[in-house]
């Protein structure tokens, strides 16, 4: 039998904790996932719900950081940047498949992060004051007209994808409007609540305020109608034809990341997605669960970011 070199044998011992380590010891601290908006809109509760879970998946904190501005993506910036070892991550939204087609990034979609997991996607809506006198699409859309320049619209920040929706609707009604972006759905809320804008495009988080008698839908990007608001019609009704307009995301790592930690990542998502407390927190925002593995999550974003490549020039925002 072959025997090992004395030196070999000697470091041996000193190998065993780094061998332990790599075949099971992730994660030894806490996970830090980045997303790109502020504290209190949907995307921070659904994110702290699936933390919470994740964290009882692994039996380790997992972290959520809010880093908003930049266009959403200064946090998905910084992890392309970061060390592959699996603890800082970042939510992957669908500004950081277009931006980078809009203006000058530090990244690129394509090869600068490790897909590991799928969530979910927004369920997209215009709101007013339920005091306002919009009652319909059709009563907003006619007072646009009305006033044209006058009217403020919110949205949930600078070329997400709320924003350019509000943009292609004002130009398929051709109404001019003042077009006013936050840092995220906890900004914008609040503003429209206060009178500072008219109207605002957010995401699932304005659900509870509407339950409440405080805010009021006029009409849902999606491709059904929404579970919890059955009398509130899609674009689709409203005669948008191929409007159904979600924001779908999930979390990445930066390039580079080994297969066997992505695939341990993966599994403790996994798990967290799935997890009754994260489901609960899905269905009260009007969120599906949109769960794909690694593999199909590195598909999708590859497709996404050739879409979102040709939406930019179809719409003549490509970077000089």
């Amino acid at each position: 039998m072959k025997t090992l070199p004395r030196r070999a044998l000697l470091a041996a011992p000193a190998l065993l904790p780094f061998v332990a380590r790599a075949q099971g010891g992730f994660p030894e601290k806490p996970i830090t996932i980045v997303i790109p908006f502020t504290a209190g809109g949907a995307t921070d509760v659904q994110m702290r719900a699936f933390a919470e879970a994740a964290t009882r998946a692994f039996g380790q904190t997992v972290l959520i950081e809010n880093r908003p501005g930049g266009g959403a993506v200064l946090g998905m910036a910084a992890v392309a940047r970061g060390r592959p070892d699996g603890y800082t991550l970042a939510q992957m939204i669908l500004p950081g498949m277009r931006l980078p087609f809009m203006q000058r990034m530090s990244f690129n979609p394509r090869t600068d992060f490790t897909p590991i997991v799928h969530l979910t996607g927004y369920t997209f809506g215009v709101v007013v004051r339920a005091e306002s006198p919009y009652h319909t699409w059709a009563d907003l859309v006619a007072d646009m007209r009305r006033r044209p320049g006058q009217i403020r619209w919110g949205n949930t920040g600078a070329n997400g994808t709320p924003h350019l929706t509000n943009v292609d609707l004002a130009e398929r009604e051709r109404v001019e409007v003042i077009h006013v972006p936050f840092r995220g759905e906890a900004d914008a809320t609040p503003a429209l609540m206060g009178g500072h804008i008219e109207c605002a495009s957010t995401g699932s988080g304005s659900g509870e305020l509407v339950i409440q008698g405080r805010l009021r839908f006029l009409n849902f990007w999606t491709r059904e109608r929404v579970k919890r608001f059955p009398t509130i019609p899609t674009l689709l009704e409203l005669g948008y034809q191929g409007m159904v307009v979600t924001s779908p995301y999930g979390i990445v790592g930066p390039a580079g990341m080994d297969p066997a930690l992505v695939a341990t990542l993966h599994e403790g998502f996994r798990k967290a997605a799935h997890d009754p407390a994260h489901l609960a927190t899905l269905d009260r925002l009007d969120m599906p669960n949109e769960y794909l593995n690694s593999a199909d999550y590195a598909r999708f974003m590859a497709e996404t970011t050739n879409m979102e490549e040709a939406r930019v020039k179809r719409l003549g925002l490509a970077a000089q």
